[in-house]
């Protein structure tokens, strides 16, 4: 694979809404492209919506590589650095982990849980609505009060994690998904896995009816099960099952508030537009820019070029979700865009198991978000938004909003 002139991730974009041009381009160029990562290693970006289905359910790629100490890095950031496991027991693991977590990220669990994630949804409504009361200027920050608790608050009940902690890990977040951290993003992951060490002693001490507590049970019942794939698996849901979901949250939002036509249509149609609409955030919402990370484990042919074996493979879910050979009009938000084959949860055996919960909560935000104020509206440019470009995760610091 030669790099010499190949662009280097992210690429730049013209806003946190849309997505880098840059994609567009190498979709012409090919579906698989020759990249840098951020710290200018050589990798293989996936572009195109048929390769990136293929190789989300290609066997022959993982998160481990065949020598690790060989494998391209991505960035400094704990959570998407390079390879994670090993190449001889990466299957077994992750079938044993996804047959542990079914069960609690459930379709069926998650419609349970609909009605209480409402009533969560209206209290922070509340506290926007006051905060926008007692603001000097009629601004309130909707991710303050609205994007970033909401999901902190559901994701903290799952797992039974205290909601009273959410400032700590909220700031451990942060910086094991910060892309050029010198160092500290490892530091703070093993400080984040500490602390999910301890709260699963204390949920040994008093079990509750939570993730972390069924963790803790299997580990009683399986040896092979140890502390430290326990805390990586805690800490990873506990990042994840927050992280993402504020950043569509936020994005979904000013994909409704920058253009009016789509917020009137929407808030007069809520229940008919509702599942495109969650669908369409899901499809065009792109708050990080790098993709998702796997290794060769073997020499494979896809998209007429060869990915060898330890090669980096970027898949670009924000690319493949633009690529006009599967959606009609790509670049426009359709609500109405039936089949939506989207890639943003993945495909194949590594579907992302949040899914259900995260449209869980975009729906439930989306649909009491504009029955209760209809004519919110953002309350600066979107150009002036403060992006979170050093994050993994990206999306934005805060989204002021009025009405």
């Amino acid at each position: 694979m030669t790099t010499t002139e190949a662009p280097q991730l992210p690429f730049d974009r013209p806003n946190v809404i849309d997505v880098a041009p840059l994609y567009a381009v190498l979709r012409r160029e090919g579906p698989i492209v020759p990249v840098r990562t951020p710290v200018g290693d050589p990798a293989w970006l996936v572009t195109r919506h048929a390769e990136a289905r293929s190789l989300f359910a290609d066997p022959r790629l993982g998160r481990s590589h065949p020598a690790p100490e060989q494998a391209a890095r991505v960035s400094e950031a704990a959570v998407l650095a390079g390879p994670t496991g090993t190449v001889e027991t990466e299957k077994a693991e992750h079938d044993r982990l996804r047959r542990l977590l079914v069960p609690a990220f459930s379709a069926k669990r998650m419609r349970r849980l609909g009605d209480h994630v409402g009533e969560l949804v209206d209290g922070c409504l509340d506290d926007l609505v006051a905060a926008r009361e007692t603001s000097p200027d009629g601004v309130a920050d909707l991710h303050a009060h609205l994007a970033f608790p909401l999901p902190v608050l559901v994701i903290c009940e799952l797992l039974g994690v205290p909601f009273a902690d959410r400032g700590y890990f909220s700031g451990l977040s942060e910086r094991v998904a910060t892309l050029r951290s010198g160092g500290d993003a490892e530091t703070a992951m093993t400080e984040f896995r500490g602390y999910m060490g301890r709260l699963a002693a204390a949920k040994r001490e008093t079990p509750g009816e939570d993730v972390v507590t069924d963790l803790v049970r299997a580990q009683a019942e399986d040896p092979g099960f140890g502390e430290a794939e326990l805390t990586r698996l805690a800490a990873g849901l506990l990042f994840a099952g927050h992280e993402t979901t504020v950043g569509r949250i936020d994005l979904g939002v000013l994909l409704l508030l920058t253009d009016t036509a789509r917020r009137d249509a929407f808030v007069a149609d809520v229940d008919g537009r509702l599942h495109g609409t969650v669908e369409e955030v899901l499809r065009m919402s792109a708050p990080g820019g790098l993709g998702l990370l796997r290794y060769a484990h073997a020499d494979i042919e896809a998209g007429g070029v060869t990915i060898r074996r330890g090669d980096a493979v970027m898949i670009s879910t924000a690319s493949a979700n633009r690529d006009a050979e599967v959606f009609d009009d790509a670049d426009a938000f359709d609500p109405t865009r039936r089949p939506n084959p989207h890639v943003s949860f993945g495909y194949g055996g590594h579907f992302c198991i949040g899914a259900s919960l995260a449209r869980t909560e975009l729906a439930t935000v989306f649909a009491r978000l504009f029955r209760r104020l209809p004519g919110l509206r953002l309350a600066v440019a979107p150009e002036d938004l403060d992006v979170r470009a050093e994050q993994v995760t990206g999306g934005v610091r805060a989204l002021p909003v009025t009405w």
